[in-house]
């Protein structure tokens, strides 16, 4: 018998196909299931699920919820193969954002409406379209990986729809501005913090990662190595390996800059005499008077401190700094490829994407040079006559 349907009242249709016996208990197995809608309807799942079967492809659907789904696999999967950091990220993603929406349903039953309900519900609440594709992805991820384990056949989140990203516009300062946030940050005790951000563009948590062996005085190089990550909730903090196997990268650093950092250092040390035992070295370039690394909060603080004095726009944020050095750059008509391994970029791709407001200037430039070089006669000749 291949199955059959049965009417359990209106528009409602209990399916059942027989799964032969089970090898320990000899009793006979079924696969149950209830559709809501047309008599034709529950004959059309019937003969998907014989077909699935005869091809050997079925898969008895789990009474696993998400919730149970979303821990197994975020310690049996996703924790071995991801950073502390990026582990915890989607830990609280799915418990902000997910468990309390598809929490409750069984993993076999959800369906791309209702990952498309979740979506709409986030937007709702305020989130934007960057957190929701964030989502997605691990989610995504998540059903993938029930595939394989065979728990589900279909990945119901690949049928969702995203919703439409807008760019953030990127704000920058200009030449004239950088000159003079640097001018007062010179003031202030991390001021070769931002000074190192805007001539390097590094990111901050590599910069709060920098040993002291980590710069060569000598021939004016820093190594990017490293990066600090606190923990939520106070439980500390740990190095880490950068983002990106390209974010590992030496980078030269100005003649001033470095005269800048040998007095930051001879400020440092001083301060470290005046601690005593009370002081923990762990050799950072960056350190808070007591020795340990500065959270990244507080140096935002320093930043916003700097700009108000400084009256430029409360809308900087630090990572505009990165953002400052790598426009400069491209104005300046240094090659992408150069500005892309300068800030650890993955690929020079990324690098045209983020930047891609700088490109119609640099396309002019290019354009008067191919102007130049093919038609530098002709314009004298013109201009001749």
């Amino acid at each position: 018998m291949a199955g059959y349907v049965k009417n359990r009242g209106k528009n409602t249709w209990l399916v059942t196909m027989p799964l032969g016996r089970d090898p320990d208990t000899k009793k006979r197995k079924f696969h149950y299931h209830t559709v809501h809608g047309t008599k034709k309807d529950a004959e059309k799942y019937l003969a998907k699920i014989v077909r699935d079967k005869d091809l050997g492809v079925f898969i008895e659907p789990t009474s696993t919820t998400v919730n149970e789904y979303l821990n197994q696999w975020l310690e049996i999967a996703a924790k071995p193969k991801l950073r502390e950091r990026t582990y915890v990220e989607y830990s609280n993603l799915l418990n902000r954002y997910v468990k309390n929406i598809l929490g409750n349903k069984k993993l076999a039953e959800v369906q791309p409406l209702d990952v498309q309900a979740l979506y709409t519900h986030m937007l709702a609440k305020g989130l934007s379209a960057r957190t929701v594709k964030y989502t997605h992805n691990v989610l995504s991820s998540a059903f993938k990986q029930a595939i394989k384990w065979k728990l589900i056949m279909q990945n119901p989140v690949a049928q969702a729809e995203l919703p439409k990203q807008t760019k953030i516009e990127m704000k920058v300062m200009s030449p004239e501005e950088s000159k003079l946030f640097l001018e007062v940050a010179s003031k202030h005790r991390l001021g070769v913090f931002f000074h190192l951000m805007l001539l390097t563009g590094m990111r901050p948590s590599e910069i709060l990662g920098l040993q002291w062996e980590d710069i060569d005085l000598e021939k004016h190089l820093v190594i990017v190595q490293r990066s600090v990550v606190w923990r939520t909730k106070g439980s500390g903090w740990y190095f880490s390996q950068p983002k990106t196997l390209r974010s590992n990268r030496n980078i030269p650093l100005s003649n001033l800059l470095i005269v800048d950092i040998k007095e930051h250092r001879h400020k440092q040390l001083e301060e470290r005499l005046k601690e005593g035992s009370k002081y923990e070295n762990h050799n950072l370039v960056f350190a808070t008077s007591t020795g340990k690394p500065f959270m990244q909060r507080n140096i935002i603080r320093y930043f916003k401190e700097i700009i108000k004095e400084s009256n430029l726009p409360k809308t900087l944020r630090l990572y505009d700094l990165r953002h400052t050095c790598a426009t400069l750059l491209l104005f300046a008509n240094e090659n992408p490829k150069v500005v892309a391994e300068r800030l650890g970029h993955a690929s020079v791709t990324l690098t045209l994407d983020t930047y891609s407001h700088v490109l119609p200037t640099m396309q002019k430039a290019a354009t008067d040079k191919l102007e130049e070089i093919l038609y530098k006669n002709s314009l004298q000749t013109q201009c001749r006559q």
